[in-house]
């Protein structure tokens, strides 16, 4: 028989939870998972297994980022096309009309603004909307353009 040395520790309570559950579904006790833990903690492969971990952790925030980037350029180019049609096809206002196109052009500000918190709030962002709107007219076999 081998020869233990008993040993006090102390868990969170969500943790020993976890290792109870474990230890019935095992069928086996706590101390055999805790040990079995620590050991495999311990051993010389331990490392490679936290290294293989942070490598898939840092794999898939590399390819969240990469869709980000995506999204972003997709978002600037449909600014800038926005904004060369609206200046190519916006006539020069007269003096007189200056002060009126403000007002207006503050109250349609303040409409887009409150647009946008609507849209922020249900978390439905425009470019996942874009793609169901595509994929929709081409499933219907119509020219996403």
């Amino acid at each position: 028989m081998s020869s233990k040395t008993r040993m006090n520790v102390y868990f969170e309570p969500e943790l020993l939870k976890q290792v109870e559950a474990l230890a019935l579904r095992r069928n086996v006790s706590k101390s055999a998972v805790i040990e079995a833990a620590v050991a495999s903690f311990l051993s010389a492969d331990a490392s490679e297994r936290l290294e293989a971990v942070f490598a898939r952790r840092m794999d898939r925030i590399d390819r969240q980022i990469a869709g980000m980037d995506e999204d972003l350029a997709i978002m600037g180019e449909t600014l800038a096309l926005f904004i060369r049609f609206w200046l190519t096809v916006t006539p020069p206002l007269p003096d007189s009309a200056q002060a009126s196109a403000r007002a207006k052009g503050v109250e349609r500000f303040e409409g887009f603004l409150q647009s946008l918190g609507r849209k922020l709030a249900t978390g439905d962002r425009f470019l996942r909307e874009l793609s169901r709107d595509i994929d929709t007219r081409r499933n219907r076999g119509e020219d996403p353009q």
